[in-house]
């Protein structure tokens, strides 16, 4: 079974930073993309960051968090990781990891991980 699994997600202080880490595991044979999105109370989920899995491993970040946040991944460990800095209010919400994979059998799929809460408060 294919899983992607969040954590990471915590209370922090408003300039604080947290680290998020989503752990795939089970029959993936290729790995296309990945990303993190983020849902706050009453709003539409939206893209925060992806990263092309591939020579290149491009990334895109939404504005909101251009040069606050780092997306990266472990080939090794198959984990994606989100360094958040600087956090604003704003970017609290639930932090979903989302991953664009082959996987055996059944071919190419996406995939959601259950989401790790992050709250930024003082």
């Amino acid at each position: 079974q294919v899983q992607f699994v969040e954590s990471g997600g915590g209370l922090v202080q408003p300039g604080g930073s947290l680290r998020l880490s989503c752990a795939a595991s089970g029959n993936i044979v290729r790995t296309y993309a990945m990303g993190w999105y983020r849902q706050a109370p009453g709003k539409q989920r939206e893209l925060v960051a992806t990263i092309t899995i591939d020579s290149s491993s491009s990334t895109n970040y939404a504005d909101s968090v251009k040069g606050r946040f780092t997306i990266s991944r472990d080939n090794a460990k198959n984990t994606m990781y989100l360094q958040m800095n600087s956090l604003k209010v704003e970017d609290a919400g639930v932090y979903y990891c989302n991953a664009d994979v082959r996987v055996y059998p059944g071919g190419r799929k996406e995939y959601w991980g259950q989401g790790t809460q992050v709250t930024v408060s003082s």
